[in-house]
């Protein structure tokens, strides 16, 4: 059921939003250059990686030790997709083709696979989401150890009820454009492991 709700609610987003979709595209690649959009390899269901893919909301890194933060690289128009969650919407690709869902733990960086505890893995169970329970928990404003204990827990007591409950809190958090700050940075900072 929740496959079949993925699918449906994916495809008809995807179709919805090409036009925006489109839209956002011209617009990063006339502010900011190539390339239109954000690759990474991030780990799905069992731990099995995937290439997530985003619009790009950062100047591109200048070698693999770039110095500058986050939020220094983080461009103007990056800054808006991100308060604004449009960033996300390739997403809806990952949500069709089965590699993601709508709501589940967020998919993270496959570099952090060998630093979960046991209890971390768990988020592993399922496939990553778009959103999920530590989004409308807190997002950013969370601790990585308050993220890992509401994705385990949503892993524990998922249902179809409880995803259709993540999905309206995401739709109204993403409409008053709340959450998405995270004080001095933009993003989360780097998990190092269950003492981070």
């Amino acid at each position: 059921m929740k496959r079949l709700v993925d699918l449906l609610i994916g495809t008809v987003a995807l179709i919805v939003t090409a036009p925006l979709a489109a839209t956002v595209a011209v617009a990063v690649r006339l502010a900011d250059g190539r390339p239109v959009l954000f690759r990474q390899q991030r780990s799905g269901r069992g731990g099995r990686p995937f290439e997530l893919v985003k619009f790009r909301t950062m100047r591109v890194a200048d070698g693999p030790w770039d110095p500058t933060g986050d939020a220094d690289r983080t461009t103007r128009l990056g800054r808006w997709l991100r308060s604004t969650s449009l960033d996300e919407l390739p997403t809806l690709l990952h949500v069709v083709v089965g590699t993601m869902s709508l709501v589940g733990p967020r998919p993270l960086p496959v570099e952090y696979l060998p630093r979960y505890s046991d209890r971390h893995a768990r988020r592993l169970e399922v496939r990553p989401g778009i959103t999920g329970l530590a989004q409308v928990e807190g997002r950013n404003q969370l601790s990585w150890e308050e993220r890992f204990e509401l994705d385990v827990w949503y892993v524990e007591h998922r249902t179809l009820g409880l995803d259709l409950r993540i999905l309206g809190a995401t739709v109204w958090l993403v409409l008053r454009r709340e959450g998405t700050d995270h004080g001095i940075g933009v993003t989360m900072t780097e998990f190092r492991g269950p003492e981070s």
